[in-house]
């Protein structure tokens, strides 16, 4: 008889621990399956309309910046050489009275380390996020016309003069250059003409920007904030923002948005004209 009943108390405890084994197995799983569920994404209803803060004519400032770090970081990281200029040489032409690295040339940045420098500038110089698009397009023509490469020796040098023209050509009141000497402190105004010459002279003064390119840079940004998971932050269509968005479609306004803008000439550059850049096209 206790032979009996120790074979079954065997058999319970087994019973047990494999019933506790199956319970934890099922937990885990469970746990391991929500861990792996997607994020849900907002979608539009017939109730709710959901819709991000940036269009053609009023980006996302912040998360633009970023596509134009990501942007700058991916022209650095993809570079098939390292062709460059001397007026782009940081260690020729610092930025600041710190020493240069010795490595300086050799060390890629990270996008933290793009973004970082381009927002303060952005910040310290109250830019707007049209001017992040077109510093983008300033930068990639440079590269196309001067037949050069961004690369780390040269990077916070060539995103300098493109904010520096961008800034002067597409803000209606521009920023001076000594105004950004005095946010890079250790800078002199004479080497900020200098870049400011010759980045003009490298672009062959086409410093034009046209609705379409504008277009396009812009559409191109978000694309490539999606793939790199910085997304546009959705929220629902106000009555408010409904009532903007019909008077920015009437045709008042787009005949107010479609009037040329005065260029603001640039007064380091004695003599220097330029054709008046074309209006923002209203898509979104």
């Amino acid at each position: 008889l206790n032979h009996f009943l120790f074979v079954l108390d065997v058999r319970h405890r087994s019973r047990s621990k494999n019933n506790k084994n199956r319970r934890k197995s099922h937990y885990d799983n469970r746990v391991l399956q929500i861990q792996n569920t997607p994020v849900l994404r907002k979608y539009s209803s017939c109730s709710t309309i959901f819709i991000d803060d940036s269009t053609v004519s009023q980006p996302n400032l912040k998360n633009t910046i970023k596509a134009v770090a990501f942007a700058i970081y991916f022209h650095i990281r993809n570079r098939e050489s390292n062709r460059t200029l001397e007026i782009f040489d940081e260690r020729l032409h610092p930025l600041s009275r710190d020493q240069v690295p010795e490595d300086y040339d050799r060390r890629d940045p990270e996008h933290k380390h793009i973004y970082r420098f381009v927002r303060t500038l952005f910040s310290a110089a109250q830019l707007t996020a049209e001017c992040a698009i077109v510093t983008l397009v300033y930068l990639e023509r440079l590269l196309h016309y001067a037949e050069i490469d961004i690369m780390p020796a040269n990077w916070k040098r060539i995103v300098l003069g493109a904010i520096l023209l961008a800034s002067k050509v597409w803000d209606d009141q521009a920023v001076w250059n000594v105004d950004y000497c005095q946010i890079l402190k250790d800078i002199a105004v004479e080497d900020m003409n200098d870049l400011e010459r010759q980045y003009l002279e490298m672009l062959q003064f086409n410093i034009n920007v046209g609705s379409s390119v504008y277009a396009k840079y812009y559409f191109d940004l978000r694309a490539l904030a999606d793939a790199n998971d910085l997304s546009f932050p959705l929220e629902p269509l106000s009555k408010d923002r409904a009532l903007k968005l019909e008077a920015m479609s009437n045709e008042d306004g787009i005949e107010r948005i479609n009037q040329k803008p005065t260029l603001v000439r640039s007064n380091s550059l004695d003599g220097m004209t330029a054709n008046p850049r074309l209006s923002v096209a209203i898509i979104s």
